[in-house]
């Protein structure tokens, strides 16, 4: 492959998100791609019933998701190139089957994450998201390591 057309960066909201961004865009820029920016939201919360939750919870959880995705676009507006193409998208699930769901559906060629510093031990006793999606994933992937 000598190409990334469609290039997914999957983040969550922490101070490494510029790192990221930078990556995309320099490869962006390179490549004319396109790029996604994912962030997956936790899921909706069970209420007992099998029921909808109380109107004012489901109204506080769509504000919330309103103001990440909002984050989300600025994040893009303020890290990205005006001429790269990019999209945000929030979307609830199950973080590592999401973001690999949504690159199989994007066509993705290029999957960036960043991964986080931590001892053998704690490595060894918690799977963390990024190294879950390297397990799973069938495309190429950039880890950036992040300093905590």
């Amino acid at each position: 492959m000598d190409t990334f057309k469609n290039i997914m960066v999957a983040v969550d909201f922490n101070d490494s998100i510029g790192e990221l961004m930078v990556y995309a865009d320099s490869l962006a820029q390179k490549f004319g791609s396109k790029v996604w920016v994912l962030h997956v939201a936790e899921p909706e919360p069970d209420f007992i019933g099998y029921e909808p939750g109380p109107q004012y919870i489901r109204d506080i959880k769509a504000e919330e998701y309103r103001e990440e995705h909002r984050n989300l676009q600025e994040i893009c507006k303020n890290f990205l190139s005006e001429d790269v193409k990019v999209d945000a998208l929030l979307i609830q699930g199950s973080t590592v089957e999401t973001v690999m769901s949504e690159a199989q559906n994007l066509n993705i060629d290029l999957l960036i994450v960043g991964t986080h510093k931590h001892s053998f031990l704690h490595n060894l006793l918690q799977e963390s998201v990024s190294m879950e999606l390297i397990k799973k994933a069938e495309i190429p992937m950039l880890a950036i390591p992040i300093d905590e």
